[in-house]
């Protein structure tokens, strides 16, 4: 008899540079004193480097193991969604803790669950678009480059009234 948990693939395994790096800031005489690594916009360009691949690949275990329904499919553009990296980075890397103990990974479980709710909300309706290869990049209304810009030199009052134009 074949064993039918053989056909579960393993978590992906994160790159040497980031387990070394880990192991560094997690030694007790350690003198690294470095963000998270989950803390993506913190890091130095050497430790970015090998994540946008093994997130990728943790995108694609997650979809592959548990987007059962379409809304719990990460879309393929993750990296074009600012907010999606730095939450996918966070899951990935407790993950990692998680399967320390069995409540842990109860615990891990349900994040994910709110993960999946937060990105569905913030993708709102583009999210089906995205899940099928349409990306486009953030609607023309909700531009952030129509904010008024802020003059550094005055930057404890408001922001000086500019008309930005008609928003779409």
């Amino acid at each position: 008899m074949t064993n039918p948990f053989t056909r579960f693939a393993p978590f992906p395994e994160l790159p040497a540079l980031i387990a070394d790096y880990i192991a560094a800031r997690s030694a007790e005489d350690t003198v690294v004193d470095g963000p998270g690594p989950w803390d993506i916009g913190a890091l130095t360009e050497e430790l970015i480097e090998p994540l946008p691949e093994w997130i990728d690949s943790v995108c694609r275990w997650l979809n592959q193991t548990y987007a059962w329904q379409p809304q719990y499919v990460i879309p393929p553009c993750w990296i074009a969604h600012e907010h999606l990296p730095y939450e996918i980075a966070a899951l990935a890397f407790a993950r990692l803790d998680a399967y320390d103990d069995a409540g842990s990974v109860i615990v891990w479980h349900e994040q994910y669950d709110r993960f999946v709710t937060r990105m569905n909300k913030v993708l709102g309706k583009a999210g089906d678009d995205c899940r099928a290869g349409k990306h486009d990049t953030r609607p023309a209304r909700f531009q952030l480059d129509a904010w008024p810009s802020r003059d550094p030199a005055t930057a404890d009052g408001p922001p000086a009234a500019e008309p930005v134009g008609k928003l779409v």
